[in-house]
């Protein structure tokens, strides 16, 4: 999560001006995060910070930026930057925002640290001044350093406790160094002559590379658990390990003069109507209303598997057994065996990760992770598109995996702001004029996460992509709804034919002329989503035709060796990093009187995996709407809790 950037500079130059190198530095990094940004300078004689709330590309048109970049950066200096994607402290606090002062160092972090909290307990001397997860690292290793380790032995003693993610770049206020650190591979560097340039991404500095010297465009990975000191009056470099077990020497390097930390940011406090981190957190109001599901205990069901006979297109046969199950083609797994051999024959020789895997931060992707590393020992990438509606367990999911494998992790952040108004905006809409075949638009504003896919894998020199999307979570009545009948046959989710497609995109127009109030800003995603679900390639590997899904196998192996964390307001561990499931699921139950849920567990029980009985008892305990989900989702979107509840529980039944 998150971007991070800077750069090094001995002496002042011929060739690419400090201004437009920062310039480019920000913008590309702009699509790690959008929601606050901040640079941060270290000269000779004179450090300082400057941060706000915005998008980088709106920091770098500031006064004070202008100002900083005008009478600061004279060489030798260091600059670090930073673009944020929220995963914990309120922007609207600036000591939030990076970078962040703490005990005279400056830093930066891209990953999420998810036992912050734990750190605070445990190390009850040190002061917590934000709410972000950076400042308990910083802590640290001041910490270490003030209790007799050089530096380096610090910052290893630091990382050593810590769990989630951490590439770091660090200015102190006693050391004339940068530090550069990383635990899962996130962090790239080039150099020539008198200029050093690091950044999240390879494909960053290549950009940046290519526009001004495509000669020289050698670029180095700092490794998983790898950490450089340098040396900002003359490039030199002191690399260690963050694995090492002893104390690492500073050599013979003293500490400078201490400087002021000079900052420009302001620290006003303000409202938000975002919610606090952690769903425990999150109040829920004396009394509202409650579903009531004793009419959903009465409807008829497929007497083989649990649908209802408000299932779209269903029908029913002398013995009560639905043509869902009739017409079920049971999954044909692959060889087991072969799944190492064809990713790596699909991916490019100059490729130097063997695959992508998209990690959602759900179950089935965070296994595929564990899978591809651990047990086929492969060098995979780590995908996220991040949309605003991910929440705040499935990042901190996603951290404990590629932070305990060390594997980098690519993410693609939305305008968030923008993409929850968006939503804001298609919910009220449809809460005036409910229909339950337009339901997807809530989620439109993630397909895009294909269109990215495919772009990861030109710009990492095309390895395979392997999806982890498992077929038992075909959700047929979605477009069942729409009038478009189910699709047996074939593996994949997005498999309607062309015809059909056409026809769901014109019962959505249909849709829109009774309702105007749902042509909007959101018509965009809604037809980007229309074109990444549905006609742009979707040439994956699918892992679990190859490898046997199990919900127990997946389960145990997550929470027992990565600290998985689950949910704390349902039993289930399926869609707890979705943000949109509680509350959509809840239509479908209050209308319909089923859910995913339902479909699930009967494409379980045809696969022989599970018993019609069972089947029924986890449905039963799974439907139970997720009102603290439900509440962090309209307080995120900014629509009533109540009044939405309300409205749902409000409309006509089909039963």
């Amino acid at each position: 999560m998150c971007g991070i950037f800077g750069f090094v500079k001995t002496k002042e130059s011929a060739g690419i001006s400090n201004k437009n190198l920062l310039r480019g530095l920000v913008k590309l990094s702009e699509s790690r995060g959008k929601e606050s940004s901040g640079i941060a300078y270290r000269t000779n004689d004179n450090i300082g910070v400057f941060k706000m709330p915005e998008r980088g590309s709106r920091l770098i048109k500031s006064p004070t930026y202008k100002k900083i970049i005008a009478d600061n950066l004279k060489a030798p200096f260091a600059i670090i930057g930073h673009a944020r994607l929220v995963t914990n402290g309120l922007l609207e606090d600036n000591l939030n925002n990076q970078p962040v002062i703490k005990d005279g160092i400056i830093g930066i972090h891209n990953g999420i640290i998810v036992n912050d909290h734990r750190i605070w307990t445990r190390f009850n001397n040190l002061s917590k001044n934000s709410g972000v997860d950076t400042e308990a690292l910083l802590a640290l290793i001041k910490h270490f350093e003030k209790n007799g380790k050089s530096l380096p032995g610090a910052v290893t003693a630091s990382f050593k406790e810590i769990e989630g993610t951490a590439s770091v770049a660090l200015l102190f206020n006693n050391f004339p160094y940068l530090m550069l650190a990383t635990n899962n591979g996130s962090l790239y560097f080039t150099e020539k002559d008198d200029l050093l340039i690091f950044a999240s991404e390879e494909l960053f500095l290549k950009s940046l590379l290519n526009k001004t010297d495509p000669a020289e465009s050698k670029i180095q990975r700092i490794e998983p658990n790898e950490a450089y000191l340098i040396k900002i009056n003359n490039l030199e470099k002191i690399k260690f390990s963050l694995n090492d077990t002893g104390n690492n020497k500073f050599y013979s390097i003293e500490p400078q003069i201490m400087l002021n930390i000079n900052d420009s940011s302001n620290y006003k406090k303000g409202g938000s109507n975002l919610p606090p981190s952690l769903i425990v957190d999150i109040k829920m109001p004396e009394k509202f209303p409650v579903l009531d599901n004793s009419r959903i205990n009465l409807l008829k069901r497929c007497s083989k598997c649990i649908l209802p006979e408000t299932m779209p297109f269903i029908n029913f046969d002398t013995n009560g057994v639905c043509n869902y199950c009739h017409n079920h083609q049971k999954i044909k797994l692959r060889s087991e065996s072969d799944i190492k051999q064809l990713i790596l024959n699909s991916k490019n020789n100059d490729s130097k990760f063997d695959c992508i895997v998209p990690l959602s931060g759900g179950r089935d992707s965070s296994f595929a992770l564990h899978y591809t590393k651990e047990v086929l020992g492969l060098n995979p990438i780590a995908y996220s598109y991040d949309w605003g509606m991910l929440t705040d367990l499935g990042r901190r999911n996603q951290a404990r995996m590629c932070g305990k494998l060390g594997v980098e992790h690519i993410l693609i952040s939305a305008d968030i702001r923008k993409k929850r108004n968006n939503i804001r905006k298609n919910v009220i809409a449809w809460l005036k004029k409910p229909d339950l075949g337009i339901i997807p638009l809530f989620m439109a504003g993630d397909k895009q996460y294909f269109h990215y896919a495919n772009q990861l894998r030109k710009n990492i020199g095309g390895a395979a992509v392997l999806y982890a999307e498992n077929p038992l979570e075909k959700t047929n009545f979605k477009s069942g709804f729409c009038g478009i009948p189910p699709v047996f046959r074939g593996e994949h989710l997005f498999n309607i034919g062309l015809a059909n497609k056409l026809k769901l995109g014109g019962y959505y127009l249909k849709e829109y002329i009774k309702n105007p109030s749902l042509i909007n800003s959101s018509l965009i995603d809604t037809i980007d989503a229309y074109i990444s679900s549905y006609f742009i390639p979707h040439d994956y590997m699918s892992l679990y035709l190859y490898k046997k899904w199990n919900e127990q196998e997946i389960v145990s192996t997550l929470v027992e060796k990565y600290n998985w964390e689950l949910a704390t307001d349902t039993k289930t561990s399926w869609r707890i990093g979705d943000g949109t499931a509680a509350f959509y699921n809840l239509i479908y139950y209050a209308v319909a009187g089923f859910t995913e849920i339902d479909t699930f567990r009967s494409n379980q029980i045809r696969e022989g995996e599970i018993t019609r009985d069972l089947a029924l008892k986890l449905a039963h305990e799974e439907n139970n709407p997720r009102y603290e989900s439900i509440k962090w989702y309209c307080d995120i979107i900014g629509i009533d809790f109540k009044d939405a509840l309300n409205k749902i529980l409000s409309i006509p039944k089909l039963f």
